[in-house]
């Protein structure tokens, strides 16, 4: 079978300067993690994240600007996620809806918190997201074409 990276995206909502995160079960035990998931065929990778962030979340997130693209591969190698970062609009919270199997709860960190976690964090692209945000990193959805 050819290689290939594992498409994902990922949510950066900040509000009152703390950020969206999940904390989720993972392999590796219990994990941080931005609202994020990986593209499904036909779907653009806007859709995609406005998806994610409400099953993860259940609130509803429309993305406005593209933050940045990252490459990682896990220290084991045998996985490489091309991450497509959002920052967006916040919208409602549905407060009944069921979060996705493996999610254990949404929380909002300050990026303090986020930092003193990173033992904790899903993989280093939590921060390296993070810090890009901070630093103001926007580009506009036009980029992409699907």
């Amino acid at each position: 079978m050819p290689w290939k990276p594992n498409v994902t995206v990922a949510a950066l909502i900040e509000r009152e300067g703390r950020f969206l995160l999940v904390e989720e079960e993972t392999g590796e035990g219990i994990r941080i993690n931005q609202p994020a998931g990986h593209l499904d065929q036909g779907e653009s990778l806007i859709a995609a994240c406005a998806r994610e962030t409400l099953e993860e979340t259940a609130w509803h997130f429309k993305p406005a600007s593209l933050v940045g693209i990252y490459q990682w591969t896990r220290p084991a190698g045998d996985i490489t996620y091309l991450r497509f970062a959002f920052c967006g609009a916040l919208g409602a919270h549905e407060e009944d809806r069921l979060l996705d199997t493996g999610i254990l709860r949404a929380l909002w960190l300050t990026p303090a918190e986020i930092e003193v976690a990173r033992e904790r964090h899903r993989s280093p692209l939590v921060m390296q997201c993070v810090a890009d945000y901070l630093a103001g990193r926007r580009f506009p959805l036009d980029l992409i074409h699907s």
